[in-house]
Parts: C-alpha cells; structure tokens; sequence
C-alpha cells in the first residue's frame, strides 16, 4: 500500500491496535509462533476486523531483514509527518508545551528510547534535524514501542533556525551540558520548554549551544564522564514533568 509503513515486534504491534487499530492494514504472524501474547494480538486483530496472515519464518525475513522481529509484523498508516508549520500550529493551542530537540542523534536505538520518554512525559513533539541524524525507521519504530505513533518526529533542515521560532513563539530553550553551572532541577522547566541534548559523544554543538536561553546538567556521583543521550533525555524530560506536577497521584 502506498504510504504504508511496516513496524515490527510484540509490544510496538500491540500499542498500536491498542491506540490506533483503524491505521493497521493488515498483520503477518509467523506460523510457529503460537505463545498467549502473539494469540491475544491476533485475537485483538479480529476483534477489530484486521486481516491476518500465517506466513512463514522465511517470509518474514524476506519482508523485514536481519531484525529481531519476535515473529510478528504489521503494515500501518505512519502517523502523519510534522515540519515546522505543522509545530508552530500546534504551539498555539498547547498550555506550558514540553518540546524534545535532539541535535544530531545519529543512533536510531537513542532515538527510539527518547521518542518513548518523550511520549510517557507528555512532550508534544521530538524535533530532530534531517541531515547526519537518525530518522525514523522500522528499528526506531520499534525501539520506541508505539511512541512513535503517537508522538510526532519533526525532521527540520536547520535546527538552529527551528530553535530560534521556537524562542519567538515564546518557549525557553534549556540545553542539556555536563559542564553547567546549574543542576537541572534549579532550572524552572514548568512553562513552555524545549529541551535540547548533543549528539552521542560530542554533545551541543556550538551554535546550537549558542541559541540556548539555560544549559542545565544532571548530577553524577559516578565516574563515567557521560550519559548515554536516551538515558540523559529521560532524566530531563522526567525532571520537568516533576516539576509540572504530572505524577501527583489523584486524589
């Protein structure tokens, strides 16, 4: 089907006719896989008028490559792309957004790991830029677990130019650097916020450090000089939902 994408792996199969069933075009399950989670995503599947078919191991190598698929792939609609209007649209009616920008991520594990924090913390969108950064992909697909369908990928041409509408639009840019005077939660992330981390190693560049209104860091105790960026985008994205009070429990 024209515009489909393919997504692979128990969970992310899941999520998505979970959430989304009327995107889901069809389900290919290996034949030998026959264990209660693949049952009740095939059963979920019919409960929702989806076509399903038995295909052997082979087959869905053929389909899929040298991935680890757990014997289960779907074709779906991909959740409509965003560039920069689409995100500036969506600013004018969010209350306190909470933004992710990761500059120059090139690792699509990293960035399947921060699109599924982003989507627990209630971020609006992940901005990415579209050179030398990884894109999404069926590996990010499923890396992200159904985040990915409900999270919107930004993929801008100058990230920098990106940060700075976003600063006219009235969002602080707070970057992520090991080296700052500030420890993240002395940062006040609770009003419109985009959160920028560097790249796997060597972390903001030096313009994208330059259009930053606060650098915030995490605070170690150990002896490892860095996080892993999802690792680091996580601890951020969790301290500011901390301090928008999103994990009160309700009374």
């Amino acid at each position: 089907m024209k515009g489909a994408e393919t997504i692979y792996g128990l969970h992310a199969v899941r999520i998505m006719l979970e959430r989304h069933p009327e995107r889901v075009h069809a389900l290919r399950i290996a034949e030998r896989r026959d264990d209660p989670r693949v049952r009740a995503i095939e059963d979920l599947a019919r409960r929702h008028e989806r076509p399903v078919q038995r295909v052997d191991a082979t087959a869905l190598k053929q389909l899929l490559g040298d991935v680890v698929h757990q014997g289960i792939a779907a074709e779906i609609t991909p959740l409509a792309p965003w560039g920069e209007d689409e995100l500036l649209g969506a600013l004018q009616s969010a209350t306190a957004p909470l933004l992710l920008a990761l500059d120059g991520v090139q690792d699509p594990h990293n960035l399947g790991a921060c699109l599924r924090s982003a989507d627990a913390c209630g971020a609006l969108a992940v901005v990415v830029p579209k050179d030398r950064a990884a894109q999404l992909t069926p590996t990010v697909r499923k890396v992200a677990a159904g985040a990915a369908e409900t999270t919107p990928v930004v993929a801008v041409t100058n990230l920098v130019r990106t940060l700075r509408l976003l600063k006219e639009a009235g969002l602080w840019v707070v970057g992520a650097d090991a080296t700052a005077e500030r420890a993240a939660d002395a940062v006040d992330l609770k009003g419109p916020v985009v959160l920028v981390l560097g790249a796997e190693g060597a972390g903001l560049r030096h313009l994208t450090r330059q259009n930053c209104d606060f650098l915030a860091r995490l605070p170690q105790l150990g002896a490892v000089e860095s996080l892993n960026v999802s690792v680091a985008a996580g601890m951020l994205l969790y301290e500011a939902a901390r301090q928008r009070g999103r994990w009160q429990r309700e009374e």
